[in-house]
């Protein structure tokens, strides 16, 4: 069996060594004719998996993307051909979270705000939205809360429409996939006439995908002397993406959000188990096998510990400012995808212990482990 795997997916070798040969390829490069032989396509989301691309690959068997996100795959095709397809939902979920407490945490601190006093609105309450949600509940902010889908579902879910959420919220936080067709799509959510509805200070946080905000009328917006806090990890026409704009924006990242050690290789760890099932095989690896341990694994935590530092804690583990820093000073010269493939090694809240006797049960319930 001949898998072909993104060469951005950690651990691939050591997951799929066991069904055959491993080739790694880059994913924005990939031709059709590199997949005659392949049995299986491991994917990241850089990678348009359709007709053009498989059109010589009639051996194939199994696709997987390691990746929330399933808009680079054309799925009616691959079922069209009886092909297998796999998805890695919720893999980074816990990465993003972190990323956006991350930021919050910095534009608190630039702008001297409380975040207890700030209303964020969440868009999209799904695999991401639902657990930042959940931490910042944590942290005692006021959340509001805006997913159609879920509201359609759920009778006693608490949603908010987006016309509401633009005049409310002091901050918004958008995990939404990205569509343009259906009843609530999302392309260009954020544009000219929704910006003219929001506070003049709100801020936007965009780590989901880049055309879910108009990146030209966020430039418009910010040249016209009105600038409000801006998070983007996510950019219209990646990997060339909208360089004017980057001096308006506070955070500014590569795409990354999603990128500590356990989200990337939880989606490697997911498909693996995937096509496990599909051979019917015995799963017999684990994430556990193949991690490193962290610099930092255990903290202990006094009865002095409070919520003013949690901030501190968070910072032990990841602090958004050292990507910020990496893409301004490497994009002109290095370029976006150089940044994502040369991403440094970052860990998640999971990977420290904490211990003490007065350990509050809400730092658990935020991601840090037992010891």
């Amino acid at each position: 069996m001949i898998i072909y795997a993104d060469d951005y997916m950690p651990y691939a070798r050591q997951f799929f060594a066991g069904f055959g040969e491993v080739r790694l390829f880059s994913g924005r490069q990939l031709q059709p004719e590199q997949l005659q032989d392949a049995d299986v396509l491991l994917v990241r989301s850089i990678t348009q998996v359709n007709a053009a691309l498989l059109a010589k690959a009639s051996h194939l068997r199994f696709v997987g993307t390691a990746t929330i996100g399933t808009d680079h795959v054309d799925q009616p095709y691959l079922a069209e051909r009886g092909i297998a397809f796999s998805s890695a939902p919720g893999c980074n979920a816990r990465a993003v979270v972190e990323y956006i407490v991350s930021s919050l945490f910095c534009l608190a601190e630039r702008y001297q705000w409380s975040l207890t006093e700030q209303v964020i609105g969440i868009v999209g309450v799904g695999n991401i939205g639902q657990p930042l949600a959940d931490v910042l509940q944590l942290l005692g902010c006021k959340v509001l809360l805006c997913d159609p889908l879920r509201a359609q579902s759920e009778p006693d879910f608490p949603h908010q429409p987006l016309e509401a959420l633009l005049a409310e919220a002091d901050v918004l936080s958008f995990h939404v996939p990205h569509t343009r067709q259906g009843p609530h799509p999302t392309h260009h959510l954020i544009n000219a006439d929704t910006l003219a509805r929001l506070k003049p200070n709100c801020a936007l946080l965009n780590a989901c995908r880049g055309a879910v905000f108009d990146n030209q009328a966020l430039l418009v917006e910010a040249q016209s002397g009105r600038q409000r806090p801006l998070v983007l990890d996510v950019w219209e026409q990646e990997p060339t993406i909208l360089l004017p704009l980057l001096p308006y924006l506070d955070i500014a990242t590569a795409h990354i959000a999603g990128h500590s050690i356990e989200g990337k290789a939880r989606g490697t760890e997911q498909l693996y188990q995937q096509l496990c099932q599909l051979l019917d095989m015995p799963v017999t690896h684990r994430l556990s096998d193949f991690c490193p341990l962290p610099a930092i694994s255990a903290v202990q935590i006094t009865e002095n510990f409070g919520l003013p530092d949690v901030q501190n804690l968070f910072r032990l583990v990841y602090d958004v400012r050292r990507d910020d820093a990496l893409l301004r000073h490497h994009i002109h010269q290095q370029g976006f995808d150089w940044l994502r493939k040369h991403y440094p090694a970052r860990r998640e809240c999971s990977s420290i212990a904490l211990y003490g006797t007065k350990v509050p049960d809400w730092l658990y319930q935020i991601g840090f482990r037992q010891a």
